[in-house]
């Protein structure tokens, strides 16, 4: 199956665009489209990897799934398109960034500008139905979104991995820390973030080690 895919990312995970599940999962997602409000829009499906190319990701970090509401998904994890006012999680995101780093708090929450310096903003699963959280999860993103995972840990090194929450932490169980930093806390919802989120100081522990391995830390 050929996928609308940044080229990088293509080459690396054509053998799942090849296998009998991600053909089950295409159809699936193109019948939730068809029948319904679906997000993201259908173009930015896989913005995650076209705005990060596989050679130039320094940073991932994994959510579950895109917002479920009108004009607020953009495919990437936790990022709002431009206009839109910050979700709970995202709120205390960039709390703990300017607890850390002492940056102001941004006027979007879109997260594009991270995208373009090599931080892989991937949610578990790709789309998701109107005003559903998690019903188009089950279908095959998992296993697709692994393997992304399975690539980079893989075929690069020193690569940052950051985790909030126990559903990412399952996820990037299969990262060989000796090879990578993996970054884990208490996920930034209000409902767990005093548990540990804040205070992580992953964003100032990212960066150093970074710029301990010669790569250009990132710009929060």
């Amino acid at each position: 199956m050929t996928v609308k895919i940044d080229a990088t990312w293509r080459d690396r995970l054509q053998p799942e665009f090849d296998a009998s599940y991600f053909s089950a999962l295409t159809q699936f997602v193109r019948a939730e489209y068809h029948a319904g409000p679906c997000y993201p829009p259908g173009p930015q499906i896989f913005a995650a990897f076209d705005l990060c190319p596989f050679d130039r990701v320094k940073v991932v970090i994994i959510g579950q799934d895109p917002y479920h509401e009108e004009g607020q998904a953009e495919g990437l994890c936790f990022s709002v398109a431009e206009g839109v006012p910050f979700p709970p999680s995202l709120q205390n995101i960039f709390k703990e960034i300017h607890d850390d780093l002492g940056r102001p708090v941004p006027a979007s929450g879109s997260l594009r500008r991270w995208a373009s310096q090599g931080v892989l903003l991937l949610n578990a699963t790709l789309t998701v139905r109107a005003h559903q959280a998690g019903s188009h999860q089950g279908h095959g993103w998992e296993i697709f979104t692994d393997a992304a995972i399975q690539r980079l840990a893989t075929e690069r090194e020193h690569i940052v991995f950051i985790l909030w929450g126990s559903y990412a932490q399952r996820k990037g169980a299969m990262i060989d820390r000796s090879r990578h930093l993996v970054l884990t806390s208490a996920h930034p919802s209000p409902l767990s973030a005093y548990r540990g989120f804040f205070g992580n100081h992953h964003f100032s522990r990212a960066n150093a080690y970074l710029a301990e391995h010669g790569i250009t830390p990132v710009e929060w």
